[in-house]
């Protein structure tokens, strides 16, 4: 397993909606410039989580913005 202690990243969150109980938007990885729709916030966290991995198909696949 690799050590991520010192890996950081920027990210901006746009919440577009709040419906059942949980938040819908837009959140954008500001290094890489990429930005990728979510659907719940346990959604926003598993995207937070992966944008460090190397073969994150979320983020590979996110458009520019």
């Amino acid at each position: 397993m690799e050590d991520k202690k010192n890996e950081s990243g920027t990210f901006l969150v746009k919440i577009l909606f709040r419906q059942r109980e949980t938040w819908q938007g837009q959140v954008t990885w500001a290094e890489e410039n990429k930005t990728v729709s979510f659907r719940s916030a346990l959604e926003l966290l598993r995207l937070l989580d992966e944008a460090g991995e190397k073969g994150s198909r979320t983020w590979e696949d996110a458009r520019h913005s």
